[in-house]
């Protein structure tokens, strides 16, 4: 087996993140003779037609091409027809409808990620939630035949299915540009302190998708993506930057979607929910986030027990000198260190797109000589915060 390129860097920061070399890579057309399966290419994003992969005979060609567009190509494809019984949408529609109409009548307001709160309508954990309002109608829903052919092309089979409601009424702003889950929902500091090397596998591990459930004309904001910007390194670090930012701001492109299209992409490709300019769309888009099934460990550990037990030890050391290095050690080896997957209804973002992690909540504790009933209370309020 070849080594790495001698060129490829061990770490990354906010200095490698040059704006001209993020240019050549996104500056480039794509080509739809690399893509015999495809139909057309629309301002640089490949366009399939759902009924014409389904008579394709060879399954695993367009599922290889599918990868390579992902990958190396525009990052991003459209699927025509991706739903091409229109009813099906529409009675997933009503579930949705009658989830947000359940969601105004608790008076909780969902957050967003990438906008301000409360200015759309958004239903985490849509897809338990659907299941148990309708479990007929969501069985015919996640029965279709595109969200699995793309999901085993990007990450295999053994793949888990997330789903979250975005519904952005008229007026409703634009999203800041991003990139997406994992790396993307760290800070600038934290994702510098993860290697290259994952920075270049933490688009494997997710695929991102939307399927319209209205028409969206333009005017209504499609989604804004920057075709190929999957392939900047150094992009986790990049998207906030404002020369970066700017750039993505002037040369975005947005597609037209009709019900039952359906859009797929890597989730490291800037892009951004557009503003809906029109006077009388509400714009209901099903997000998927699906998952690889490797993003486990392979041992069941009780954490939350784990790190009840080791606490007192924690303040013993630190009250005889133990250095904070020494406690992030046996933190790291004791606590949940990562934040992800929880109740975001629940447990949502707090200063920043993610929640404290268990970890986070040790570390604390023992910076504020908690008692260990303290951090136990504690644990376990986190605990029944996360789970749906």
């Amino acid at each position: 087996m070849s080594s790495a390129p001698a060129h490829r860097r061990s770490w990354l920061s906010e200095q490698d993140c040059d704006l001209d070399s993020f240019r050549a890579l996104v500056e480039r057309d794509t080509d739809l003779a690399d893509h015999p399966h495809a139909s057309s290419v629309e301002r640089n994003v490949l366009v399939y037609d759902a009924g014409r992969l389904r008579g394709a005979g060879d399954r695993r060609a367009v599922q290889a091409e599918l990868a390579r567009a992902l990958a190396d190509g525009p990052g991003i494809v459209v699927f025509r027809g991706a739903f091409p019984d229109t009813a099906v949408v529409d009675r997933a529609t009503a579930v949705f409808h009658a989830l947000i109409a359940e969601q105004r009548a608790s008076g909780a307001t969902a957050g967003d990620h990438f906008a301000k709160p409360g200015a759309n309508d958004r239903v985490w954990n849509a897809l338990e939630k659907a299941a148990l309002h309708d479990p007929e109608t969501f069985a015919d829903y996640y029965a279709n035949d595109v969200l699995a052919l793309v999901g085993e092309a990007w990450l295999g089979p053994g793949y888990q299915v997330t789903s979250q409601i975005n519904v952005v009424n008229p007026g409703g702003a634009a999203q800041t540009v991003h990139r997406d889950y994992h790396l993307g929902f760290l800070t600038n500091e934290v994702a510098a302190a993860y290697p290259a090397h994952v920075h270049r596998l933490s688009p494997a591990l997710t695929l991102q998708g939307a399927v319209a459930h209205c028409d969206m004309p333009l005017e209504s904001g499609p989604t804004m993506y920057l075709p190929h910007s999957q392939r900047y390194e150094p992009g986790y670090l990049a998207w906030r930057l404002p020369a970066f930012q700017e750039y993505f701001e002037a040369h975005h492109v947005q597609l037209p979607l009709a019900k039952g299209d359906a859009v797929f992409f890597n989730p490291a490709l800037f892009h951004a929910a557009g503003t809906n300019r029109s006077a009388d769309i509400r714009r209901m888009a099903n997000l998927l986030q699906v998952s690889s099934a490797f993003g486990r460990a392979m041992e069941t550990v009780d954490r939350e027990a784990v790190a009840n037990a080791v606490f007192p030890v924690l303040l013993k050391r630190r009250a005889e000198g133990a250095d904070d290095a020494w406690l992030d050690r046996v933190v790291a080896a004791s606590a949940e260190g990562y934040p992800f997957p929880t109740n975001l209804d629940d447990d949502p973002p707090v200063d920043g797109l993610a929640p404290p992690s268990q970890a986070d909540l040790v570390r604390r504790a023992v910076r504020e000589e908690w008692t260990p009933d303290a951090l136990r209370d504690e644990l376990r309020a986190g605990a029944e915060r996360r789970e749906s």
